[in-house]
């Protein structure tokens, strides 16, 4: 069975940093796309950041110069390195992965909630 198993959330002040990670196991023959999403309360859920296998990322313009996504291939891990944070980051962070399994299947991660206040 695939699964995605995110660890790193947390309470931190604003202006500081968390870093999330996003590990794929199972047996997994590759990986294409992975990426973060959030979703405050009352909200929907959004793309943060996305990261092709070759390396390729995109961001929503809200993160742009705070957030850095990143892969380890070796892993099968992602990760969301986030500086600068603020009172608006706040949300449950999803992970997200395509991935060629048994057949394609798009995989979520269970959340991790990263809450930016004083």
């Amino acid at each position: 069975q695939v699964q995605l198993v995110e660890s790193g959330g947390g309470l931190v002040q604003p202006g500081g940093s968390l870093r999330l990670s996003c590990a794929a196991s199972g047996s997994i023959f590759s990986i294409n796309n992975m990426g973060w999403y959030r979703q405050a309360p009352g909200k929907q859920r959004e793309l943060v950041a996305a990261i092709t296998s070759g390396g390729g990322t995109n961001y929503v313009d809200s993160v742009k110069g705070r957030f850095t996504i990143s892969r380890d291939n070796a892993k099968n891990t992602v990760y969301l390195q986030m500086n600068s944070l603020k009172p608006e980051d706040t949300a449950v962070y999803y992970c997200n992965a395509d991935l060629v399994a048994h057949g394609y299947l798009e995989v979520w991660g269970q959340g991790t909630l990263v809450t930016v206040s004083s």
